[in-house]
């Protein structure tokens, strides 16, 4: 989805069937990220101006930033660039918006990813990825179980 020319952005909405505490959680718990994130977890202090990185089982760091927003349960910002693939970490940082709102007995997730650039790869490349992260979320938490083994 492009919102102008020279801006690239992927929105995904979800609707878990969970607390907004819950789910606060299970973002922000790096032993649960790991059993729906194709085992990798994020690193950090989680608050505004710190420094974050996500790392893959063996240590190696996949992207990192910082946190500019975090506002339980309802709201996490990062600068997000990807540090594994040169012509991803070539762009910069993008724009990390996460969202949680209570409806009714579930929660809207939405993940907004905007980079500053037309055609970004990463945007592409986080196209593809955040479905499958998410779609693992909204199961664990509803049922206990991954959609998808990693």
């Amino acid at each position: 989805m492009q919102s102008k020319t020279d801006e690239s952005t992927f929105v995904y909405v979800t609707f878990i069937r969970t607390t907004p505490e819950r789910l606060w959680s299970a973002l922000t718990d790096p032993d649960f990220m790991k059993e729906y994130w194709f085992g990798v977890h994020f690193k950090t202090e989680w608050k505004p101006g710190s420094h974050w990185e996500m790392l893959y089982p063996d240590g190696r760091v996949t992207d990192a930033g910082e946190i500019v927003e975090f506002d339980p349960p309802k709201r996490i910002v990062l600068k997000w660039r990807n540090e594994f693939k040169p012509e991803l970490k070539a762009e910069g940082f993008a724009r990390c918006t996460i969202e949680l709102e209570p409806v009714s007995d579930a929660v809207k997730l939405t993940i907004t990813h905007t980079m500053d650039r037309a055609d970004s790869k990463l945007i592409q490349a986080v196209s593809g990825g955040w479905p499958r992260i998410l779609s693992d979320l909204k199961s664990l938490l509803e049922t206990g179980q991954v959609v998808l083994k990693h």
